[in-house]
């Protein structure tokens, strides 16, 4: 089963940064970067900045999702920072929906959409053939390391039977808790794309080449049980 690794750079070892992007470049599939703006969720992580400082170092797709109130005041400015795809939550673009996919469209970048734990498919419904990938989260936005809620199983099929029937392309993304005790019902379900943070690679202290490799024997387990 072929899937692609996202590690989430809100998880790095900041005192290691440089060390383990060069160590994802050979590794993963794209870098997830988490902008939050303290006011759509209660927490303040990484930034347009962030993206323009990695920007020369990075060799693989940068990733943003944008955990912000207003998305479009931040896209212009991602766009110039390097940013390769930025995905917005649905809930913050209704009124202007299509103005903002066209736009990130039409500078050549990829646009996904986030779906929190209770947002329905059904909101995709008008511009999902636009889609590059949606994003299921399967925790409440906003901090790592909150647990796994098992109803995101359903949605995540939901999903897969959608873009199916529809023809669509997008990749499915699965965003929070990552792990172990998660890969194969996330994988089996339909899932492409794996947010990996502090629950299932960035471990503080340990290598990041001992916490992937274990990643890998984890997956491939989960995927022959």
């Amino acid at each position: 089963m072929n899937y692609l690794i996202s590690p989430s750079l809100m998880c790095l070892d900041l005192m290691k940064a440089s060390e383990q992007i060069r160590f994802f470049n050979e590794k993963a599939d794209m870098l997830h970067v988490d902008l939050m703006d303290g006011h759509y969720v209660k927490n303040i992580a990484l930034s347009v900045d962030f993206v323009r400082q990695i920007r020369p170092h990075a060799t693989i797709p940068i990733d943003v999702h944008m955990m912000v109130t207003t998305p479009m005041d931040f896209v212009d400015g991602l766009i110039n920072a390097g940013a390769d795809s930025m995905s917005v939550h649905a809930e913050t673009i209704s009124s202007y929906a299509f103005r903002l996919i066209n736009h990130i469209k039409n500078a050549n970048k990829k646009v996904g959409i986030i779906l929190n734990p209770a947002t329905s498919i059904d909101v995709l419904t008008p511009y999902i053939h636009l889609l590059d990938k949606v994003t299921v989260m399967t925790v409440d936005p906003g901090y790592a390391g909150q647990p796994f809620i098992p109803e995101m199983v359903e949605k995540i099929k939901a999903l897969h039977n959608t873009r199916a029937a529809g023809g669509h392309k997008f990749l499915i993304e699965v965003d929070g808790s990552c792990n172990k005790n998660t890969y194969g019902l996330l994988l089996n379900a339909g899932a492409d794309v794996l947010v990996m943070g502090s629950s299932g690679l960035l471990k503080h202290g340990v290598p990041i080449a001992d916490t992937w490799e274990i990643m890998e024997a984890d997956i491939a387990k989960s995927l022959s049980a």
